[in-house]
């Protein structure tokens, strides 16, 4: 199955760390982060578990909520999260799904739908494309889909800075221009004509090109 940006988020009822959930009930009317892992005691991802647990409050400020995935049963999951307190300082508070009939992989196209078998015997060379990262807004829908290479750590200040362009973006009529942060200018969104740029933007805006309108960042 092939998936979309603004494409509904495939829900499903999976065991976590935190009990059986079901995800579309877990987001709630909150924004979502799902990120994957191919296999538990691997170190780039050990890594990156380790990071998320200590920006998780950065994630709850934004009203988003973040949820882990490995193919692994729950019980490896636990011991695994040990391993991420001991050698990253931060200890797993948010719950990790245990994938191990490869359903949600499959859901999220992560895994070929035919791929047979439970996670019984798999390595993490099999499981490499089990490394992705879905924003998911709270009417259910994929904003962000981004999937990395095994060896490459990802960049988690990027999905909040991400987070914060799709929040503001979803509020205001506006997008955000290259390497974009909180506070920086914006660009007034091209489905908002000039006249009704005036009522929104009475003190103006630069605009070097006229579809190159630029404002400051709606509070």
């Amino acid at each position: 199955m092939s998936l979309r940006i603004n494409d509904t988020a495939p829900n499903f009822k999976a065991q976590t760390t935190q009990g059986v959930i079901d995800f579309h009930e877990w987001i709630g009317d909150k924004w979502a982060v799902l990120f994957s892992h191919p296999k538990d005691f691997t170190p780039v991802c050990t890594t990156e578990l380790g990071y998320m647990a200590k920006i998780e409050p950065e994630f709850t400020k934004r009203n988003t909520k973040i949820i882990g995935l490995s193919i692994d049963p729950v019980e490896n999951h636990s011991k695994w999260a040990a391993d991420i307190e001991e050698t990253q300082g931060a200890a797993v508070k948010y719950p990790m799904i245990g994938d191990t009939d490869l359903q949600v992989a499959k859901l999220y196209n992560m895994l070929p739908a035919e791929e047979g078998g439970t996670s019984e015997g798999r390595t993490a060379a099999l499981n490499a494309t089990v490394r992705s990262v879905f924003i998911v807004g709270p009417d259910k829908k994929i904003k962000l889909m981004l999937t990395y290479p095994m060896t490459t750590g990802r960049n988690f200040d990027e999905i909040l800075r991400v987070l914060d362009s799709i929040q503001l973006t979803a509020k205001h009529r506006v997008a955000t221009p290259v390497n974009w942060k909180d506070g920086d200018d914006v660009i007034i969104a091209g489905s908002v004509s000039d006249e009704e740029a005036k009522s929104i933007y009475p003190n103006g805006w630069k605009a070097p090109k006229p579809y190159l309108r630029i404002v400051k960042q709606p509070s």
